[in-house]
This record gives C-alpha cells, sequence and structure tokens, in this order.
C-alpha cells in the first residue's frame, strides 16, 4: 500500500505542477494588464454600466471597493435566503431559511467560507443555489485573487502610490480566468455523470421494492466553481461523498487538482510579475514539503486504523469508516488534506470518523491559516504574511534592516503583519473558549470527552480561516453557533484583506533597491527552511495547548487503554 500511496501522492503533484504552470503564465499576464484593446474596450463598457471607472487606485480606495461589494452581498443574499419561498425554480417548495441561518449561509459564502449548517437539498431551492451561492462561489474567489494581485504589484512596482483597479481587476479574473476553467469543469463533471438540470425531485421504486426520492438540481455548474474558487459548499449535504457531485475516482482526481489549481498557479505568476521566478518556486517549494508530509502523516493513521478492531479479532483494523468505497483511504486522506490546506471545504469523507491523528492534521493545516497552497488568492497573501515575519526575523539575527524584493520592511509592515497573522488564532481560541462556557454551545455538543472538544475546535478553525469543512457531530444550526460563527468567518476574512492592502499600500511607495552583499536570499533551501520554521513555530506556540486537549488526548486515550 505504500508504493500505491507514493504513486497517488506523486501522479497528484506533478499533474498539478504541469497543469499550473501555463496558468501562472496568464494569471501573470492579467496581473500587469496585458489584455488586448478589444478587450480593453469591452471591459470599459461593462465599467462604465456598473459605474467604475479605470482609474488606479491606492491601498484605501481598493479596500474601499473590496469591502463595499462584499458587504452589499451579504445583505442581498440573507435577503434571497430569506424570501427563498416566493421566489422562482422552488419545485419543491422550500420556505424561507431563519434570519439567523439565513445570515450565517451569507457571511459564509461572500467570506469564501462556505461553513454550512443545513442540508442543501433539503433547504435550498435551485434559485438559491443558482442565483445566490454560486454567484458568490464567483465574486468570493475573484475578492481573494484581485487582494493577492494588488499585493504582488505592491512588490512588483518600483515606486508607485497605486496598486490597480479593484473593479477592472474583479472583472478580469472573473470573465478570463473563472468563468472559462468553471464551464470546461461543469462539461467534463456532466460527462462524468454529475447533474445539471431544473426537474424537480424523482420518485423512484428500488430493486428491493423501497420508494426513493432522488434529489435533482443544476449540480455541475455550482460544484464546478466550488472547487476552482475554493469555496466548498455542497449541493448536497454529503457534500462531495454524495455520488451525483462526485461520482468517479476520476472526478475526484479532477476535483482535488481544480482545488490547487489556482493557489498553485499565482506562485509562478507572482515569480514572474516580481522578475525572479526563484521566488515564487521557493514559495512552491515551502507549501509542497508540508503538504506532502502531511498527506503521508494521514493516510499512516488511517491505515494504522483503530487497535481495538485488532484486540476483537478484526481482519483488518483499517479504517473505512465514513469513507466511500469507491474512493478508499488513500484518495480520501489525500482529498482531506488537500480541502483543508485550501481554504476549501468540499469533503468525500466523514472526517469525524477519522482518527484521532488523521482528523488532527487537517485541523492543524487550517490554523496555520491554510498557507499550504491555502484559497485562491488568500493563501499567497497569506504565506507572504509569513515570508516578511521570516524575513524580519532573519534581520534581526544577523543585524540588517529586513528587507525583501528589495522592498524595506519597516515598523508599520510588521505590525500590520503581525496583526494580520494573529486575527484568526484569535478568533479560533476565543470562539472556541466561549462556546465551551456557555449553556448555548454546550447544549450543540454531542460527543462527550476529548472529541467533543475537537468537534468544537474545529467548528472555529474551519470558520475563522475560511474554509468550511466540520468534523460534524455537532449542533450547529441555532442562534448561538449561526451567530458566533459567522463573527468568526467575517472577520477572519476581512480583518486580515484589510492589513494586506495596507502593507501593500506600504510596499508600492517604496523604491527597490538593489541586492547587496548583505542582502539575506529568500529563494534557497536555507530560507525555505527559515519559512517552514517560521509557520510551524507560530502554529505550534498558538494551537498546541489546544490539540493537546482534543486529538492528542483522544489518540493517547484510544492506544493506552488497549
Amino acid at each position: 500500500m505504500a508504493a500505491s500511496a507514493f504513486l497517488l501522492i506523486g501522479s497528484f503533484m506533478l499533474l498539478l505542477m504541469l497543469l499550473a504552470h501555463p496558468l501562472g503564465q496568464f494569471i501573470a499576464a492579467l496581473i500587469e494588464g496585458k489584455t488586448g484593446p478589444r478587450t480593453a474596450a469591452f471591459e470599459q463598457r461593462i465599467l462604465w454600466m456598473i459605474g467604475a471607472d479605470r482609474a488606479e487606485m491606492n491601498w484605501k480606495q481598493y479596500a474601499l471597493a473590496i469591502f463595499s461589494l462584499n458587504l452589499l452581498g451579504i445583505v442581498l443574499l440573507t435577503a434571497l435566503l430569506m424570501g427563498q419561498g416566493q421566489l422562482p425554480w422552488n419545485p419543491q417548495g422550500l420556505p424561507g431559511l431563519s434570519w439567523d441561518l439565513a445570515f450565517n449561509t451569507a457571511v459564509s459564502f461572500v467570506s469564501n467560507t462556505n461553513w454550512q449548517a443545513y442540508s442543501g437539498e433539503s433547504t435550498l431551492s435551485y434559485f438559491s443555489q443558482m442565483a445566490g451561492l454560486t454567484v458568490q462561489n464567483f465574486l468570493s474567489a475573484a475578492t481573494g485573487i484581485a487582494v493577492a494581485f494588488a499585493l504582488i504589484r505592491a512588490f512588483a512596482r518600483p515606486a508607485a502610490s497605486t496598486l490597480g483597479n479593484a473593479w477592472q481587476d474583479l472583472l478580469r479574473i472573473t470573465l478570463y480566468l473563472l468563468l472559462p476553467i468553471s464551464l470546461l469543469l461543469a462539461l467534463y463533471f456532466v460527462s462524468q455523470g454529475v447533474l445539471q438540470n431544473l426537474e424537480p425531485y424523482q420518485h423512484i421504486t428500488t430493486l428491493e421494492g423501497v420508494q426513493q426520492m432522488l434529489p435533482m438540481g443544476p449540480v455541475a455548474s455550482q460544484e464546478a466553481i466550488k472547487m476552482l474558487g475554493t469555496n466548498g459548499g455542497g449541493f448536497f449535504g454529503a457534500n462531495s461523498a454524495h455520488p451525483f457531485e462526485n461520482p468517479t475516482a476520476m472526478t475526484n482526481m479532477v476535483q482535488m487538482l481544480a482545488i490547487f489549481l489556482i493557489p498553485c498557479a499565482l506562485c509562478f505568476a507572482f515569480g514572474r510579475v516580481v522578475g525572479d521566478n526563484r521566488q515564487g518556486h521557493a514559495l512552491l517549494w515551502c507549501m509542497s514539503l508540508i503538504f506532502v508530509i502531511c498527506v503521508i502523516v494521514v493516510m499512516a493513521a488511517e491505515i494504522q486504523g483503530n487497535p481495538h478492531l485488532s484486540a476483537l479479532g478484526a481482519a483488518s483494523n483499517l479504517n473505512m469508516e465514513g469513507k466511500e468505497a469507491r474512493f478508499g483511504i488513500l484518495a480520501s486522506s489525500l482529498f482531506s488534506v488537500v480541502t483543508t490546506a485550501a481554504s476549501c471545504g468540499a469533503v468525500n469523507a466523514m472526517l469525524d470518523s477519522f482518527t484521532a491523528l488523521g482528523g488532527m492534521i487537517p485541523l492543524w493545516l487550517m490554523q496555520i491559516g491554510e498557507v499550504v497552497f491555502g484559497g485562491v488568492g488568500s493563501g499567497l497573501y497569506g504565506i507572504l504574511l509569513f515570508v516578511l515575519l521570516t524575513v524580519f526575523i532573519a534581520g534581526l539575527m544577523i543585524g540588517r534592516t529586513p528587507e525583501y524584493l528589495g522592498k524595506k520592511i519597516d515598523v508599520f509592515d510588521m505590525k500590520m503583519t503581525a496583526l494580520a497573522i494573529l486575527v484568526t488564532p484569535t478568533l479560533v481560541l476565543l470562539g472556541t473558549a466561549l462556546a465551551l462556557i456557555s449553556p448555548a454551545g454546550q447544549a450543540g455538543i454531542l460527543n462527550p470527552g476529548a472529541h467533543g472538544f475537537s468537534e468544537v475546535l474545529y467548528a472555529y478553525s474551519s470558520a475563522a480561516n475560511n474554509n468550511g469543512s466540520a468534523f460534524a457531530g455537532l449542533s450547529v444550526n441555532t442562534p448561538f453557533y449561526n451567530l458566533t460563527l459567522a463573527v468568526a468567518m467575517f472577520f477572519g476574512r476581512f480583518a486580515v484583506i484589510l492589513p494586506v492592502l495596507a502593507i501593500a499600500g506600504s510596499l508600492v511607495l517604496k523604491k527597490r533597491q538593489p541586492a547587496g552583499n548583505g542582502t539575506l536570499p529568500t529563494s534557497g533551501p536555507l530560507f525555505i527552511g527559515l519559512l517552514i520554521g517560521t509557520i510551524l513555530l507560530v502554529g505550534a506556540l498558538t494551537f498546541i495547548p489546544a490539540l493537546a486537549l482534543g486529538p492528542v488526548a483522544e489518540h493517547l486515550q484510544l492506544w493506552l487503554a488497549r
């Protein structure tokens, strides 16, 4: 099985790099504004229709555009979900959502989290799925990529006061990047058996003579952007474990590749735009090393399984509980690491049924900020925050003013970096503590002991880091959890974007200095090791006590009680 595991990991990484490299060159052209005159005229016409111009923006104007679009999205989506009972394309006659669930869902999809406290096929109409959730899947993905564009320009421009035009970036990302690839993915999914229709649910009689209702709907179109935009919200409650969303081993592999495609391509684009491809390669090496090690740990934990099964005389103690037979342990383990390394909440197996260590790795990958490839855009600007922190620490060690790509890193930049890195741990730990000490939070915990603690910790880690996956076993469709998780999702997204844009605004004003003899190389093995160490150190100092109370304690209970 070890050979199969390494073959699966190796083939996945090879296909990812082969697909991402040319896409990175195309994204670099978008960042640099290299579009033809016809597309420029088309863009200008659309911008005129929405009342926007093509003038470049400083970081405050850029942030205002991003925030205004997303706040409007929250308001409109909340209203749509609450009123879906009176809207068209609702063949099942599903009623509107309660105000707290509608608000939670709106914040979730606008923030690129796609946390779902409901089962899609029994709660949302086709209109809500298409006009509400799918639209926000595009816009939230475009938002993250646009912020990454602004930060990349800040490093690349020698000395300027603007970062580009937010409206133009959002338009180009949506029209030229997200839409075409999503269309190709949707067509491929349909060819493999993923549903795409507007038919009412079908009542059938099984071979055993049992009556069953099969849900229908426009699944493939949402599935495509769900993966490509690292959104993760499933059309069905079972998400990508449902055969109508993820029917074959091939669709499973394509979905995993789609999740990592743009985050990986953005690293190639970053290197090209800043004029040094080695910088992008260094980020990819850092991400890939952490990712491969995490996949190996999860696969090993799931193969090792539950020791109590061996004690009972079971022929195999492989942990197949909660996994689809058509995917098996290896593909399910790889999928779980892919979806939690990126800010994508899609799952093809029940994470709550993973072993303690197998479930801890996805939890930890979210807690370090989902910088191992990460979400579209958010993964790149997230790991660049750690790059700045690493450069600062290294500068203190050698007694030099820290700089990266010829840009001096000053006190303001480090304050914003620290703020952006500390936002999500604060939200996770405070949210978990509040849920554990309040009666309303305790009422949702269905499992006692360390596992119940892990479920609560996972929920707030997922929300604050804009992932959206869940351990399950926790009743979260209550006003308490809907509101507290919505707060975590909102600030976990936008309280990071704001300091990132402030850093971009500071860096773009600075001149790029040529590298000297004392300049710290930021593309070699030494720096890659320092960067990995910084990421691990921040994650360890922040979350080891909480992890010790949850998955670590559960693992020790399982293996020491044999």
